[in-house]
């Protein structure tokens, strides 16, 4: 296999930049953080010294979707006043429906905090952007069943925290 040279990454950036600022943007809701993903989606899939053969679609499709989730992770670590004060301070300024998606934001946080990555990245290609358990598989390089395994993990975890009022 050949390895990827500037003209070929020039090659895939032309055809997969567009569907990657498309995926950060969904992901980040922020046009800079977006376009800042989107140099970090390549700058990785360079650094890695990948081959032609293995740069299509889903890689950076998947790539996307980490490096996303990760700013958001990261983003919240450094993040000022608790996310909790500020939504109490606040929370008069919002309507019914968007207090819903902040508790529901919470509740995701709870749900996800502490857990394998994984599990985020297959939570969001299958239950966000609405991919079957197949292309769920095909996207993060594990079996059918062992996406399901994962999906019916996190359903039973998620009722437990909501059982335990812990959300």
């Amino acid at each position: 296999m050949k390895t990827l040279t500037n003209r070929d990454f020039d090659e895939l950036y032309r055809k997969y930049a567009p569907m990657v600022l498309r995926r950060c943007r969904a992901i980040l809701k922020d046009e800079e953080k977006a376009l800042d993903a989107m140099q970090d989606v390549f700058l990785r899939i360079m650094d890695s010294k990948c081959k032609i053969k293995e740069a299509c679609a889903s890689l950076f499709y998947v790539t996307a979707t980490r490096v996303c989730l990760n700013k958001i992770r990261s983003d919240k670590l450094r993040s000022g006043p608790d996310f909790d004060v500020i939504c109490e301070t606040v929370a008069d300024d919002f309507s019914e429906v968007e207090r819903e998606k902040i508790e529901a934001g919470m509740i995701l946080e709870n749900i996800f905090a502490g857990r394998d990555k994984k599990d985020a990245l297959i939570a969001t290609l299958h239950f966000v952007d609405g991919l079957t358990l197949e292309e769920t598989a095909d996207q993060v390089g594990m079996s059918v069943s062992g996406v399901r395994k994962r999906i019916s993990e996190l359903k039973k975890y998620s009722l437990k925290i909501m059982d335990r009022g812990q959300v």
